[in-house]
């Protein structure tokens, strides 16, 4: 089962309220989502996200016995503006995006997403539509295959690897975890970096180029904070280093600096709306936690709040 990490922390920067309208944009298993509309009670709104039908399924049996209204949608977070505005989520106290894969798309072997058991390598979380990684990767040429495995996998040996997927697909095309594992472990002599298996940042790569992941964080952030109602939030959970610098990234711009002027003085710089970053640093497991749920190890969490009307007017 699906556990749901470092809950105390990203609902303390939620700083859930009473009554409060919250989205969460990942809802996966719903656990975060149960304990938001537990605090928001029985005036609170949820509107819940996911690109996996199955997810949606089990979210709705979670959410059934909780207070306040709860909404489920089928779509990607990218499209948070546009689902928001068809379910009637005008203005938004909080949201919450838990990036990644959830523990029941990596222990179903159908899915594609591990190499820890054989299966079709399909690795798409909403799997009614789109391309899978086999098809990618029959598709992408060796200076594509590269560039993809070194810019989202950061595999420093992405060229090596593309080669060897190359003529390996020659003689049979690539259907199933199992073989591309065996192919990439192969090109890298077998070698375990940080007690990683070799092919785990194949597989990332593959992952996110097929789900578009940065491309819809990045939507998903920037639709997300012109939501939020003044001073409300956003947090996010990340796992790899790539979302995280992201988020980081888009939180900055829109925090914005002060700019010192030839003539004197100094002026604000940034996107709006303007924000406060609640998190310097972001924050990370406690080792108890960790104890309890491995993959709490790679969780990043990072919090903005968005600027009252008259603090943006002092900027």
């Amino acid at each position: 089962m699906h556990v749901s990490v470092m809950m105390e922390e990203v609902i303390g920067l939620l700083a859930v309220r009473p009554g409060g309208v919250y989205v969460d944009g990942t809802l996966g298993g719903a656990g975060h989502a149960a304990e938001i509309l537990a605090r928001a009670g029985a005036a609170g709104a949820l509107l819940g996200i996911d690109r996996d039908p199955e997810a949606l399924d089990r979210a709705a049996t979670r959410l059934a016995g909780m207070p306040g209204r709860a909404v489920l949608a089928h779509g990607d977070h990218g499209e948070l503006a546009r689902l928001a505005r068809e379910h009637g989520f005008e203005a938004v106290r909080g949201i919450l995006l838990d990036l990644g894969v959830s523990s029941e798309q990596l222990d179903t072997p159908g899915r594609g997403f591990s190499f820890q058991a054989d299966g079709p390598l399909d690795m798409r979380m909403d799997p009614t539509h789109g391309e899978t990684a086999a098809a990618m990767l029959a598709r992408l040429d060796t200076a594509g295959m590269a560039e993809l495995f070194r810019r989202l996998g950061e595999e420093p040996q992405a060229l090596r690897v593309a080669r060897a997927v190359a003529r390996a697909r020659e003689k049979e095309e690539i259907r199933t975890t199992g073989r591309l594992a065996e192919v990439v472990s192969a090109a890298l002599g077998g070698r375990r970096v940080g007690g990683k298996h070799p092919a785990t940042r194949v597989f990332q790569a593959l992952r996110m180029a097929v789900n578009r992941e940065l491309e819809a964080l990045e939507q998903a952030i920037e639709e997300g904070l012109r939501l939020l109602e003044p001073d409300g939030r956003m947090v996010v959970i990340a796992f790899e280093s790539l979302a995280d610098r992201l988020v980081k990234q888009r939180f900055a711009a829109h925090a914005g600096r002060r700019v010192s002027l030839q003539q004197g003085g100094a002026r604000w710089e940034g996107e709006r709306p303007a924000v406060d970053v609640l998190t310097r640093r972001p924050l990370t497991a406690r080792e108890d936690e960790v104890s309890r749920n491995p993959r709490a190890r790679s969780a990043k969490v990072r919090a903005a709040r968005r600027l009252r009307p008259e603090e943006e007017a002092i900027l």
